[in-house]
């Protein structure tokens, strides 16, 4: 049982299909909230990139996520022969 001291938050996981996806996300909901900190350097020019369309890569946006999110990335490669 909590006492009325503690907060406990629990966070839905979110899952995706793409990186692409998830950093559509991650540029909505995570680096708003971002300190000002942060938001120099790598973030806010993978921000600036993909916001006004200047190309990010898949790898880039990937590193992004790990760096400035709690992401965990699985890639799945799935052969059916026929």
């Amino acid at each position: 049982m909590c006492s009325t001291a503690q907060i406990i938050t629990f966070e839905k996981m979110k899952k995706f299909e793409t990186i692409t996806e998830a950093f559509d996300w991650w540029i909505k909901n995570v680096y708003p909230s971002l300190s000002p900190e942060l938001k120099k350097g790598k973030a806010v020019q993978a921000w600036k990139d993909y916001t006004y369309d200047r190309g990010i890569s898949e790898k880039r946006m990937r590193d992004i996520l790990i760096e400035f999110g709690e992401f965990e990335i699985k890639t799945s490669i799935i052969y059916k022969p026929s």
